[in-house]
């Protein structure tokens, strides 16, 4: 049944245009083609850079970090539409992406594939959590384990978007805790952290410190979408 439903036209999401896929190929090339990108948070830099200089200077506590798409047009209206809309029938195409982003990515390949949790009430919410949705369809792309029950986030914390920049590392501070039982599937390993969005890092920043303290060699993070440093968008 779900081989039938790929084969029928279908609408991109992004032109609109008829396509037998939910993101056309012209669409894809034109607004997500390979940037150049910081090794360490995936913000785009120079060709032939490493490292953007903020990382060279304040390296963050996860290892690496990848970015399928900047967070701008079109893709921020598909990232919203997913978000608080759930338009799940996105979700194929977006990890799509995300995928191909993490497998040209030259960091090692990941044992274990976690989605960053959302609060008891923000999933009430929501009715889903989009980074799952993104995570486990990413995993399953790679050919990596997923679980949806590594972290928790016991703390509903405010939405960062709506804080200051300088107030997000304080105010997610603490938000995270390991799931139960989850321990001894992280010990050791190296652990993918799937977001929708990367905007300052913090969000990230506090669950790679988690999942650090409760044993996990290394943390990646894959994001679907990186904001981009102001000034640069």
């Amino acid at each position: 049944m779900r081989n039938a439903a790929l084969a029928l036209p279908s609408l991109c999401a992004v032109c609109h245009d008829w396509s037998q896929a939910r993101l056309c190929d012209d669409c894809v090339q034109r607004h997500a083609a390979a940037r150049p990108r910081c090794a360490n948070c995936a913000l785009t830099v120079p060709t032939g850079t490493v490292q953007c200089g903020a990382c060279v200077s304040s390296p963050p506590p996860f290892e690496s970090a990848v970015a399928a798409v900047d967070y701008a047009f079109p893709w921020s209206r598909l990232v919203v539409a997913l978000k608080f809309h759930a338009a799940i029938d996105l979700a194929d195409a977006m990890a799509g992406l995300l995928a191909r982003a993490a497998r040209e990515a030259p960091s090692p390949r990941a044992d274990l594939v976690l989605p960053v949790p959302l609060s008891r009430e923000r999933l009430a919410e929501r009715g889903m959590n989009q980074a799952w949705e993104l995570a486990r369809r990413t995993a399953r792309l790679l050919g990596v384990p997923a679980t949806a029950h590594g972290l928790s986030r016991p703390l509903d914390t405010p939405r960062l978007a709506d804080l200051p920049r300088e107030s997000r590392t304080a105010s997610i501070r603490g938000a995270f805790a390991l799931a139960p039982g989850a321990s001894a599937g992280i010990r050791g390993r190296s652990v993918a952290l799937v977001d929708d969005v990367m905007t300052t890092g913090a969000t990230a920043a506090e669950a790679t410190r988690t999942l650090l303290a409760a044993g996990a060699s290394s943390v990646q993070v894959w994001v679907f979408a990186r904001t981009p440093a102001p000034g640069d968008a």
